[in-house]
């Protein structure tokens, strides 16, 4: 595995129950803030290999970025069940479920 995506995958790892990451987010913590296609890839090839918390990761405006009815309705059903709020149109409020490393909750 190549380092970034060695770094993606523990960052993802990191983000705990009840908080969200956006794509960017992870890009630049794992130390590359232009390659959140990048993360999108991890997620796609290696979230079940090594059991990757996929559901805690977002688009920039808070949105459940996936279009299929099926994983929207998962991803909304996981994270309302780790007690994230998300509305109607599937917007998650950044302010207050964003994971930030190094605060405390």
């Amino acid at each position: 595995m190549q380092p970034f995506t060695q770094r993606v995958v523990e960052t993802i790892k990191s983000i705990p129950e009840g908080k969200v990451a956006t794509y960017g987010q992870i890009a630049e913590l794992a130390g590359s803030r232009r390659a959140a296609r990048r993360v999108v890839w991890v997620l796609h090839a290696m979230s079940e290999a090594h059991g990757l918390p996929w559901h805690r990761v977002v688009s920039a405006s808070g949105e459940i970025a996936l279009r299929d009815d099926e994983a929207r309705m998962m991803q909304t059903m996981l994270l309302e069940h780790e007690g994230v709020e998300v509305d109607d149109r599937g917007r998650i409020d950044l302010d207050r479920y964003r994971y930030r490393p190094g605060d405390a909750d």
